[in-house]
């Protein structure tokens, strides 16, 4: 029997669900990272999901809080991070599509989420969705200049049993502004394999943070998916956001508007 929420989602000594990291961060810049954490309030029993699932990319981004929080610091950037699972609600989907709360990630069953009541699903929008974005819209507000808006993300080396040789994904919308000279400096200044809209596209629906709070207000924005493989320890890290972030400031200094 999948578990169900009861009362609140969080309890009174569970962290708030955002964190915002550098809130004084001078760059014209706004970091995000949606899927930062793999945390599970107590309310909802691990969702069912198997210790291994709890600790796989279905649950989180693994390492792109990390590297968020190094390109935070080496950028001088805000950074917005999500302190809940993409499981328990997907930060980075709209409400009105259902997707926030997967009933299945890859391989792993997801039972927490099988038939959600109205008001179960309701109270992850209201206690997580919405939390998020408002902190989000607060700091682009506070910016005294129109920064740009990047999201961080990382990507599993392994899909459904297929190997992703790729090693950067540098995502647009229609917008490419940002796009085009970061995948530019980001092959100069890292030399990984990095390409277009890979390993995800438009099409899967992967671009609603930047969409909500950068295109309708003409702000130039981009996601960067990076192989978590490449974010395996400290010293991976630094080596990723050294290069990440010169090519970040090189290429929004060259656009800035």
């Amino acid at each position: 029997m999948a578990p169900r929420q009861t009362k609140a989602l969080l309890k009174s000594h569970e962290n708030e669900v955002v964190e915002l990291f550098n809130p004084n961060g001078k760059a014209p810049i706004v970091l995000i990272c949606e899927h930062a954490s793999k945390y599970i309030p107590e309310s909802l029993s691990g969702l069912g999901m198997t210790k291994e699932g709890l600790e796989s990319h279905a649950a989180w981004d693994i390492g792109a809080y990390e590297l968020a929080c190094q390109l935070s610091k080496l950028i001088d950037a805000p950074l917005i991070a999500s302190r809940i699972s993409r499981l328990v609600y997907d930060c980075n989907r709209s409400p009105e599509s259902k997707a926030g709360t997967p009933s299945k990630s890859e391989i792993y069953d997801v039972l927490g989420n099988q038939d959600l009541t109205d008001s179960e699903y309701q109270s992850r929008v209201d206690e997580v969705y919405i939390p998020f974005h408002k902190m989000v819209s607060q700091t682009i507000e506070n910016k005294a200049s129109h920064p740009a808006i990047i999201t961080i993300h990382s990507f599993t080396p392994v899909y459904f049993g297929e190997t992703r040789k790729l090693e950067i994904g540098i995502l647009h919308d229609e917008d490419d502004r940002l796009a085009k000279p970061l995948m530019q400096y980001a092959r100069e200044y890292t030399k990984f394999k990095a390409a277009f809209n890979s390993p995800y596209g438009v099409s899967d629906n992967v671009m609603h943070t930047v969409n909500k709070h950068a295109a309708e207000k003409n702000l130039l924005n981009v996601m960067i998916e990076v192989k978590n493989d490449l974010l395996q320890s400290s010293s991976d890290i630094d080596f990723v956001a050294s290069g990440l972030s010169k090519a970040i400031i090189k290429a929004v200094s060259k656009v800035n508007i």
